[in-house]
């Protein structure tokens, strides 16, 4: 039987350990026997859960025991690792146990350093801290998990069931993940690549910066189908000074901002109305629907169809069925 550890440090997110537990604890094998044995370990005899107090009967000696070892994410990622915690992942890693952490478990897991040199994802709100604290590890805010075979990184917490799932079948195959999938109520299909769905931010300008007035003109006519020589007509610059102002005060292009700014008017769009999706791409201003589906799955990572769906269901995504 595949033992699995899952390891509760203080202000652990109770979810993201619930989820794994029961996942894995629910899954049972064709002849009826369970697939797993889970364990709760941590460091000392009462955890810290916020909400509760943890009890775990298993201490840190149970990671050296596991096949597999779960690392939930806790309510505050800055907080240091206990060196004796460090020392006793490493050790598993050295010893080939496979690592997977859920949302900002992936802090815990980065803390060790076998995250460095490899790519690695958490929830898309904590990645540019997690990027920022391990510079050594290359961190993709936009997709559900990544498994670097040894080490396995979830973003949210409803992407722990993915990748859970994910982990069940490279154990025993099919059959007996979607029989998991089945009873947690989850696809089996959704993959690893699949976007987080997030609305992205337009990158911002320094307050008082000189191309505020021009950002609020770009927001107002984002519909219009406007050229880079029209946006400095409208700024009274040259495209060289324009381009090279923008890129200092928000860091892109204005027509990557422009893009940008039209595919979040296309997420609202896609989640509030069932406009088809050729209607949406005239909206927002892009010059035909293969722009549109084209830009839309480089910023957002998935097609307009494919999102509308996420959000809609398979009902309201009808509109957006040639996405």
């Amino acid at each position: 039987m595949h033992s699995v550890a899952v390891l509760a440090l203080d202000q652990v997110i109770p979810f993201d350990l619930s989820a794994p537990v029961e996942v894995f604890s629910r899954t049972r094998l064709p002849d009826g026997r369970p697939a797993y044995r889970v364990r709760i370990c941590a460091p000392k005899e009462e955890v810290d859960a916020g909400v509760f107090t943890l009890r775990a009967w298993h201490g840190l000696e149970a990671l050296a025991e596991a096949d597999t070892i779960i690392l939930p994410g806790t309510t505050d990622p800055t907080l240091p690792l206990p060196p004796e915690v460090r020392e006793a992942l490493r050790a598993a890693a050295a010893n080939g146990t496979r690592i997977a952490s859920v949302c900002a478990g992936a802090f815990v897991l980065a803390a060790t350093g076998l995250l460095d040199g490899r790519r690695a994802t958490t929830h898309w709100a904590a990645a540019p801290l997690l990027a920022e604290l391990h510079p050594a590890v290359e961190v993709d805010p936009d997709v559900l998990y990544v498994d670097e075979g040894q080490f396995l990184t979830s973003a949210g917490a409803a992407a722990a069931l993915d990748l859970c799932l994910h982990m069940i079948r490279t154990d025993h195959g099919s059959a007996v993940a979607a029989d998991a999938a089945r009873l947690s109520v989850m696809p089996l299909e959704r993959e690893g690549g699949q976007a987080q769905f997030i609305v992205h931010a337009q990158p911002p300008a320094p307050a008082g910066a000189t191309m505020e007035p021009v950002l609020s003109w770009l927001e107002e006519n984002a519909g219009r189908e406007l050229t880079l020589e029209d946006i400095a007509a409208h700024s009274g610059m040259s495209t060289r000074t324009l381009n090279r102002r923008f890129r200092e005060q928000t860091g892109t292009t204005p027509l990557q901002w422009l893009h940008r700014a039209r595919v979040r008017r296309a997420q609202y769009l896609l989640e509030t109305t069932a406009h088809p999706v050729e209607r949406i791409a005239t909206q927002v201003g892009f010059g035909s629907p293969t722009a549109f589906r084209d830009r839309f799955k480089r910023v957002v990572g998935t097609s307009p169809y494919a999102y509308r769906r996420a959000f809609r269901g398979a009902e309201g995504a009808e509109g957006a069925r040639t996405g």
